[in-house]
């Protein structure tokens, strides 16, 4: 019994990860319709910014801040100049425009940083306490802590501020949007920046564990869709609870399936997806789509 709780506070805390990437990319997902499957990538080349200003003997908290700033910009102006022209093609064009941009990102982290690893600065300590024997980390309550603080931040712009409401209201009514003033292209330059910091942050959490390398984000990449499929991609909400339960999923199958391993638990991800699919394509919190023939 002990073994299964440990693994499912081991599961969690690989849930955050999970549920903060693939709320990133619902929130992208809301706006456009489109998937950014670059969503990792660009969380990686924003991670190694945030590891270069701390060679140079920037602080880890200003280098965190710096890197915030920047990647917000990324985001703003990859979707300005890059997604915004493409808009009135079709959506298959935009999704291979964002498969062009996943291989941009590592080819470029590959050119400037190489295919090294290298340890990257741990945000929590790996301070642990033995609770009923448990093993509980500072490291998991600091990643779960940050879910929920970025869970809340979000749903308070969303709800309670002006610029929040602009852009639930130019994501579900772009045609009327305009009519009340709101520019529609302002708003979803401030959503794929916002996207792009919260990947910033998934990545520097996951860098301590996995080193930090250009392809360190694929496998949390195929995670985070897992969640955002069960979860369903039109609720924030379930992309947080999907990440946590595919998280939990994972360790438990890589634990106690010795057919899966911790070679083959990437699996699971997949064979969420499936069965989500074929039993419930809207995910546990989505709504399904009426279409009128």
């Amino acid at each position: 019994m002990q073994l299964f709780l440990q693994q499912i506070v081991e599961g969690l805390g690989s849930g955050a990860i999970y549920s903060s990437l693939a709320l990133a990319m619902v929130l992208i997902y809301r706006a456009t319709n489109v998937v950014n499957f670059a969503q990792g990538e660009m969380g990686t080349f924003s991670c190694y910014l945030l590891w270069q200003m701390t060679l140079w003997g920037v602080p880890l908290w200003l280098a965190f801040l710096l890197t915030g700033a920047l990647s917000f910009i990324l985001g703003a102006l990859l979707y300005r100049l890059i997604i915004y022209p493409a808009q009135p093609c079709s959506d298959h064009a935009i999704v291979v425009i964002c498969i062009g941009l996943f291989v941009s990102f590592e080819a470029i982290c590959l050119w400037i940083w190489g295919s090294d690893s290298y340890a990257f600065p741990r945000v929590f300590s790996e301070t642990s306490w033995n609770v009923a024997g448990i093993r509980i980390t500072a490291n998991n309550i600091g990643v779960l802590a940050t879910l929920i603080v970025i869970a809340v931040l979000i749903a308070a712009l969303f709800r309670f501020t002006r610029i929040g409401l602009a852009m639930r209201a130019s994501a579900a009514e772009r045609e009327k949007s305009p009519l009340v003033g709101i520019r529609i292209e302002t708003m979803l330059m401030l959503g794929w920046g916002i996207a792009t910091v919260v990947g910033l942050i998934a990545a520097a959490l996951v860098a301590p564990r996995l080193f930090l390398s250009p392809p360190m984000m694929l496998p949390v990449v195929i995670y985070s869709l897992a969640a955002a499929t069960l979860g369903g991609w039109d609720s924030p909400f379930g992309a947080i609870v999907g990440g946590l339960l595919v998280g939990v999923a994972e360790s438990l199958a890589g634990t106690f399936l010795s057919f899966i391993g911790a070679e083959l638990k990437i699996g699971v991800a997949f064979l969420v997806m499936a069965v989500v699919l074929l039993v419930r394509p809207q995910g546990l919190f989505g709504q399904a789509s009426v279409a009128r023939v």
